[in-house]
């Protein structure tokens, strides 16, 4: 009997095709037709993919869980290839159909050429890749800037790129709260790009196009769209993962969200939400137009902190979690709990001190080699690779919004290839500015 091969090694040696199309309209059957009446989607199709009669991708803005199903629906009936994250085949919910529908797996933010020659397979085949170049969905209701230089695979392949443009799908499915939440959504697919313009264009303007095309406020476009949401009378349940500093009295980590409320422990401030995702600040209150704003004066808040102080420090208690090799994780959990110890965040980096598998344990990540963080499901722990190796980090309280701004903001502090958008240069306004702006000046 010959050894047995680990989860990785049957991913590698995995030969990558078109998916089979019985098997393929199954899938799409199961993920879409038997749910698209209370998603209620509605899909508008400008640049038809079936009439593309080569190899194309197509690539969309992440916004929700279920964003594939909707990708799907815009293709649909051509056969695609999704990338989709490399810890997702060690989860046995998972594992088994997307190994069927010839899933090709990416560990983000990581260069992972397995990924890159599963693609090319397809691509040889005159098959349609579909991926997020955002690399995770939103975490409050806007989006991430794309991984840079996603568009060199665009130029080494030259092939047509299609647009699925998302709204409404993070408001359905938000990173706070996993209840499913009905109301309208949509889809629409576009040509993004001709193998012209991959010709013509350059990484960088092709990676500025497709920021700028994704650009998206999901509270914003609500308001103006006036859709009512059904959310179990528990729009702001946990909340405060993603608004945990109290906008009035400036103290952190006692916001609380519960029902349709959020309210400070500390001194009362607070709101409601209604289901058109609109908040009605208490008398005196000082609250933001919207989750996705209030988000952004916490980034301005640790923009200003971080620079102010060359000592910065913040920490939390917390356990690990990593993957094994020869067997998958069920019941919704994303690893196996394998240490416990301390995690904490400065200048340097992001530092881990405890124990892993029973015996001591640490690691130093810098900011070359981190510069977002993965919210893999919900907000209550944070993900990451290092050294190839999938870790789970479960801190003890609700601070993993701030280790996220925390490490892209060191990041762009003292690295900055992973930028903010343009569109948020005010939030650096009067501000020392990160090296690589410092370099340019």
């Amino acid at each position: 009997m010959g050894k047995k091969l680990s989860i990785s090694e049957k991913l590698a040696k995995r030969k990558y095709k078109k998916p089979n199309r019985l098997i393929y309209g199954i899938y799409k059957f199961i993920m879409l037709d038997m749910v698209s009446k209370k998603y209620n989607i509605k899909f508008n199709i400008i640049d038809d993919v079936n009439d593309c009669d080569g190899p194309c991708f197509v690539i969309f803005n992440h916004l929700s869980r279920i964003d594939h199903a909707y990708v799907m629906g815009a293709t649909y009936p051509r056969v695609t290839n999704m990338i989709a994250g490399n810890n997702e085949f060690y989860r046995t919910k998972f594992s088994f159909i997307f190994g069927l529908n010839k899933v090709i797996p990416k560990k983000q933010y990581m260069a992972d050429m397995q990924t890159i020659r599963a693609v090319s397979k397809i691509i040889k085949q005159g098959g349609c890749v579909t991926f997020a170049p955002e690399g995770l969905a939103s975490d409050f209701g806007g989006n991430k800037p794309i991984v840079p230089g996603t568009s060199k695979m665009f130029k080494h392949f030259k092939v047509p790129v299609y647009l699925c443009y998302l709204e409404g799908q993070y408001l359905q499915n938000t990173k706070v709260c996993l209840d499913e939440r009905y109301g309208e959504t949509y889809a629409t697919m576009s040509l993004l790009f001709t193998k012209e313009d991959v010709n013509r264009l350059s990484v960088g303007e092709m990676d500025d196009i497709i920021n700028a095309k994704f650009r998206r406020d999901e509270y914003a476009w609500n308001k103006e769209k006036k859709i009512k949401w059904k959310t179990k009378g528990r729009i702001c349940h946990r909340l405060e993962d993603l608004c945990y500093k109290c906008p009035k009295c400036g103290q952190e980590f006692t916001m609380k969200g519960e029902g349709d409320k959020i309210i400070c422990s500390n001194c009362g401030n607070g709101a409601t939400m209604d289901d058109y995702y609109q908040f009605h600040p208490f008398e005196n209150a000082v609250i933001p137009e919207s989750p996705l704003t209030w988000s952004e004066q916490e980034r301005m808040d640790i923009i200003k902190e971080i620079r102010e102080n060359p000592d910065y420090y913040f920490e939390d208690e917390c356990t690990i979690g990593n993957l094994d090799e020869y067997k998958t994780v069920g019941e919704n959990k994303t690893s196996f709990i394998v240490g416990e110890g301390k995690i904490w965040i400065d200048h340097k980096g992001l530092h881990y001190n405890g124990t892993r598998k029973g015996a001591p344990y640490e690691f130093h990540i810098d900011y070359e080699h981190l510069y977002t963080l993965i919210t893999e499901v919900d907000m209550s722990y944070f993900n990451f690779y290092l050294n190839g190796e999938y870790f789970d980090i479960f801190p003890k309280h609700q601070t993993v919004w701030k280790f996220y701004l925390l490490v892209e903001e060191m990041h762009r502090y003292h690295v900055n290839f992973y930028k903010n958008f343009p569109w948020n240069d005010y939030m650096y306004e009067g501000l020392e500015l990160g090296i690589d702006n410092k370099k340019d000046k």
